[in-house]
């Protein structure tokens, strides 16, 4: 038999706090862990939580402080975790956000044993800018040295690694979390939209997402559908506004959904899914729309053609007149395409309890506790 383990997460903003999908794969992973027996804990962002239950679940939750501010809460946030289960009895901590490579350092002081979620490309991505851009470069390179398991979670996000910073990861990705049972349709009212009625865009309002391009593409369309925005910022930029002020009446801003029965009833009835992220791996909002086998329409990038291998698209580059295109070509060929698409299989890597194997697989590798 497996021996139980100790597992702490840190580099999330807490549990139960769905916010981005990290805070979804520490909730989706944490609660299946406890469930085969294994004691997990979880490192929060304090200043986030009004209430500070010490268990939830059965999952074990530290507060350690932080300051809430766009570019200083993750890492203080993490120092004081780091510090904190350096002197804890615990056999694997699993870490996410490559922003959190150089407390590598402190772990392998103490002899812990770690691994590291490194998400994407996040030198890249338009809101860090010069130092911040510089910093993710360096992290992520440290990272590579002083955890012992580097975990990407797309093939071509591992080939980044390697030829990048030399290092070989393991490719573990995020699963979906839409409902598939029936439900009224009671938020579609609220909005005043039908079964393929309108088209669909998920995702933060940050310039890497696209938001702005692909709303004004769908107004140069013309199209008689609407065009329903879900996603915010926690923050005012200038940005957002502007995706906001381009709102008409075929354009409808939820702002941020937290049920996952009204986002999966807006994934089930849309009548195409419009993906616009720049800088992922596997993208979260991405396996929303293949889990329920949505029509889907995505920009090209190396990251989207692999998330939509087997899985009939039409793809657009990043200016609105191919935004345009793609959208006037998707209700010219929609037909076609759900034929194309009627005998999708939704892959296994995608399932998160395929995916607590394998990071269950990655800790037992790393403590050597397996039949101990």
């Amino acid at each position: 038999m497996d021996k139980k383990l100790k597992i702490a997460i840190i580099g999330s903003r807490g549990y139960p706090y769905v916010y981005s999908g990290y805070e979804t794969l520490v909730k989706e992973l944490s609660e299946r862990l406890v469930k085969k027996g294994h004691n997990v804990r979880v490192y929060c962002h304090r200043p986030l939580f009004k209430m500070k239950p010490k268990n939830i679940n059965g999952i074990e939750l530290v507060y350690t402080p932080s300051i809430e501010t766009k570019y200083l809460s993750q890492f203080v946030n993490s120092f004081f975790s780091f510090i904190h289960v350096c002197f804890s009895k615990i056999d694997v901590v699993l870490i996410v956000n490559s922003a959190n490579g150089p407390f590598g350092i402190l772990t392998k002081l103490f002899g812990k044993k770690t691994c590291i979620n490194v998400d994407g490309l996040e030198w890249l991505r338009p809101k860090w800018k010069g130092f911040g851009s510089l910093y993710f470069k360096i992290s992520s390179k440290m990272a590579t040295v002083l955890f012992d398991e580097i975990i990407t979670d797309s093939l071509e996000m591992k080939k980044v690694y390697q030829n990048k910073f030399k290092r070989s990861t393991k490719v573990i990705a995020y699963g979906s979390t839409m409902l598939k049972y029936n439900f009224d349709n009671d938020y579609l009212n609220f909005l005043n939209i039908e079964k393929d009625d309108y088209f669909l865009i998920v995702g933060r309002l940050i310039p890497d997402n696209n938001s702005y391009l692909i709303t004004k593409g769908f107004i140069n369309s013309r199209s008689k559908k609407k065009l329903v925005i879900v996603g915010d910022v926690p923050y005012k930029d200038s940005y957002s506004k502007s995706v906001k002020l381009l709102e008409n009446e075929k354009i409808i801003l939820t702002g941020y959904i937290k049920s996952q029965k009204k986002l999966s009833l807006l994934y089930k009835n849309c009548y195409c899914y419009i993906h616009g992220h720049e800088f992922g791996g596997t993208n979260p909002t991405m396996i929303n729309a293949l889990d329920l086998n949505s029509n889907i329409i995505s920009l090209e990038t190396k990251f989207n053609r692999e998330m939509l291998t087997n899985k009939k698209a039409i793809f657009f580059d990043k200016n609105a007149n191919s935004i345009k295109d793609a959208i006037i070509k998707f209700e010219k060929q929609k037909n076609v395409i759900i034929k194309d698409n009627s005998n999708y299989i939704f892959p296994k890597k995608y399932k998160w309890q395929y995916i607590t194997n394998q990071y269950l697989e990655l800790f037992y590798g790393l403590t050597n506790f397996r039949n101990k």
